[in-house]
């Protein structure tokens, strides 16, 4: 049995991990609450490269004197708006939070996106996922990257009921819907995360 432990709290992350890697045999998934010991990683790095790697590398200190052999699973995701310059990008989760003074919700960071890209003309947008890799698979140290990427553009105001983050304003080029209007299965095959979570299942049954 391998254990993979997914570096984050974010529920709706775990559900989409999960679901996309249950065609990996004898793997057991542990989140962060989970295992409430292991340490809360300050994601300050100014890529989503640098932020997935440092949080993978210090679980992963951790998580090795609890699991004999344990793999750690770390994402970082931006969303990456043309207009702004590349916005809110590594800020995303947390796009509100200086003009609140706390941690925003989903909604008031779509609010905020929102109010930036009024009259704005041009609304093409990505969203990109780089998954970091580091511990112990199938008897080898593993520290690797992946990348997934879907191109879209932002509404002007929410569509759909699904997802989580930004979903109801992103509409998808692939799927000519917001992501929030997708199931699951439909979102995994299109999304960013699917695409970095595919490759990551590629890596790993070829390892």
């Amino acid at each position: 049995m391998s254990v993979i432990v997914l570096a984050t709290h974010n529920r709706d992350k775990v559900k989409e991990i999960a679901h996309a890697l249950n065609q990996l045999s004898n793997i057991q998934i542990y989140s962060l609450d989970d295992l409430p010991d292991l340490p809360e990683v300050i994601e300050d790095a100014p890529t989503l490269e640098g932020n997935a790697l440092k949080k993978a590398r210090e679980i992963y200190r951790y998580a090795q004197a609890k699991f004999e052999h344990v793999l750690v699973l770390a994402d970082d995701t931006g969303l990456e708006v043309d207009a702004l310059n590349g916005a809110p990008g590594v800020y995303s989760a947390r796009y509100a939070e200086s003009e609140l003074g706390r941690k925003p919700t989903y909604s008031e960071n779509v609010e905020k996106l929102l109010r930036d890209l009024s009259g704005k003309a041009n609304r093409a947008a990505r969203f990109r996922t780089v998954i970091a890799l580091v511990g112990t698979w199938n008897g080898s140290f593993l520290e690797k990257t992946v990348e997934g990427v879907a191109e879209g553009e932002i509404l002007t105001e929410p569509c759909g009921t699904g997802g989580f983050g930004y979903d109801p304003v992103f509409f998808s080029t692939d799927a000519q819907k917001t992501f929030a209007e997708l199931s699951l299965d439909e979102k995994n095959a299109l999304s960013h995360r699917g695409r970095a979570l595919r490759a990551v299942s590629d890596l790993l049954t070829k390892a």
